[in-house]
């Protein structure tokens, strides 16, 4: 854990850097700091390893005050990560992962499989560890470097803008990678950043930081939904405020209510008839009480030909969210698991609605063009009209544009 106490940081000629810094980050957890330039947020990172000497004030590691360590050893035990990388162009990159663990007299013998652990986890392969940094893209040299504050084994990992010199689709990437490993491994990474982006999908709490002082410290879902001021609106921008305003309310707001549903007691020809009737492909089964049970699907039903069962012999486990789900994970759960809908329950596990994949493209809809300049009549979509929805949606933008071109 690190926890600050009242630090302040004051150069000469009394400049402050920063001034009355109160945060504790929890073990494991990944922290953003992210302000706009001179707003102290790398001055603060630096100050957890002694690059910056604190002025007055106290930064406690599991404890232990870090001014009663020596600074050496300090930064020996706290993995770094720099924008330039810092690879030692002389040395192989099997030699640049193992730096850290060799200065404090590691076993020879345990530094080549820690090395090929490491270089297989950002998917580079072994034969890498021979080559010489000049050899490698500098994405490839961006992932050594990430690794090679994990050599050591560190529980802190420092991140000084690791991402910001690469190009945006190698960015992206390394974020995932740096995520996942972060995950995996359980180290606390203390992160600075100067996009708001990065930060809202890295970061588990984020530290904003204007002239010198903690200005909002809390998690993404909380700074889009609750700003603290002017500066922390004009650092989101309102294109995210806007899709934070739709992407953070419940689910309730969008689903349909009282879903195509039949008890289990009910047959397969039943339900069979039932789809029919109401032109749907799936029919959700519950219980008398109206408990979800599971889901049928039209193609279920072919395995027993004309042979009638019951529901509660066929039907299948099916994904619920609950009504206080927030939209955005919602849409998040259909795009990462590829289906086309989702039931909705309450408290008691109770079918109530819906959540389909015409309402989450209403919802992109709204956070791309927002509401039409002219009220038009309200039109219904059935819920396999999606491409056909899209469509219009970019003729509408298009009619909108006086130059008639709409960029992808």
């Amino acid at each position: 854990m690190i926890e600050f106490k009242n630090v302040s940081k004051v150069y000469p000629g009394n400049q402050v850097a920063a001034k009355n810094i109160n945060l504790k980050f929890n073990d494991g957890e990944f922290i953003c700091f992210i302000g706009s330039s001179g707003s102290g947020k790398t001055t603060c990172m630096r100050m957890i390893n002694r690059m910056n000497e604190i002025t007055t004030g106290e930064i406690l590691i599991d404890g232990v005050n870090i001014q009663d360590m020596d600074p050496v050893d300090l930064r020996r035990q706290v993995g770094y990560v720099i924008q330039q990388i810092g690879l030692l162009p002389h040395m192989t990159v099997y030699e640049n992962i193992v730096l850290v663990p060799k200065l404090l007299k590691w076993d020879e013998d345990k530094l080549r499989p820690i090395a090929e652990n490491l270089i297989k986890k950002v998917d580079l392969p072994v034969s890498y560890l021979d080559k010489y940094p000049s050899e490698l893209s500098g994405g490839q040299q961006q992932r050594i470097g990430v690794i090679r504050a994990l050599a050591a084994d560190q529980d802190i990992i420092l991140m000084d803008e690791p991402f910001g010199a690469l190009d945006p689709i190698t960015r992206d990437a390394l974020q995932k990678l740096v995520k996942r490993l972060q995950r995996e491994m359980g180290k606390t990474i203390v992160f600075v950043s100067h996009d708001m982006d990065e930060a809202l999908n890295l970061a588990d709490r984020i530290v904003i930081m204007g002239k010198g002082k903690v200005v909002q410290f809390d998690t993404p879902e909380n700074i889009l939904k609750n700003p603290a001021n002017e500066y922390v609106e004009g650092l989101l921008g309102e294109d995210k405020l806007n899709e934070a305003k739709a992407s953070y309310e419940t689910v309730d707001k969008i689903m349909l209510k009282n879903p195509v549903s039949m008890t289990s007691d009910r047959s397969t020809y039943d339900a069979l008839a039932m789809m029919r009737k109401k032109r749907v492909d799936t029919i959700f089964v519950v219980d008398k009480e109206g408990h979800l049970l599971g889901k049928v699907g039209m193609f279920d039903f072919q395995q027993y030909g004309r042979q009638i069962k019951s529901l509660e012999e066929v039907y299948d486990d099916v994904y619920a969210i609950r009504k206080d789900t927030i939209i955005r994970n919602a849409i998040s759960d259909i795009y990462n698991a590829d289906i086309k809908n989702l039931p909705v329950v309450d408290d008691e596990h109770r079918l109530i609605g819906l959540v389909t994949r015409a309402a989450v493209v209403d919802t992109i809809y709204m956070n791309l063009w927002g509401d039409d300049e002219e009220e038009e009549e309200e039109e219904v979509f059935e819920e396999d009209n999606l491409a056909e929805l899209i469509q219009e949606a970019s003729r509408d933008a298009s009619e909108d544009d006086e130059s008639g071109d709409v960029s992808d």
